[in-house]
């Protein structure tokens, strides 16, 4: 199953950071939105909206206001899950995934890793 993590950074005190590395460590396949273009541990970080095919799961990183500017590329990818990390949570964007039939997650990556839940 591949994952989107939105909000991507290549500084190691992220936590968008620690997904990546994470996500990758429990063999998930792993794609990445970030502000600039970069690597982090071989996962290429993109910028602006590329087109990504078979995503499972979006896991966001990027704070409500900004959100705005990708809910129809998310809705686009048409992923089974939106999952909404600590300080990401955004009620007006779960009724619109929730009406396009995209179950929505208020969770942290992290945790849901660490708990053999994701």
């Amino acid at each position: 199953m591949k994952t989107l993590v939105l909000g991507a950074s290549d500084n190691p005190e992220r936590y968008s950071y620690q997904a990546l590395i994470r996500l990758q460590k429990h063999q998930h396949e792993v794609v990445a939105i970030g502000r600039k273009a970069t690597e982090v541990d071989g996962i290429l970080i993109q910028e602006g909206l590329p087109e990504l095919a078979d995503v499972d799961t979006v896991t966001l990183y990027i704070n409500p206001t900004h959100q705005q500017g990708y809910y129809d590329y998310i809705i686009g990818l048409r992923p089974r899950r939106v999952i909404f990390n600590p300080g990401t949570e955004n009620p007006a964007f779960y009724a619109l995934l929730t009406s396009h039939g995209i179950h929505i997650e208020v969770a942290c990556t992290l945790v849901l890793l660490a708990m053999h839940h994701y």
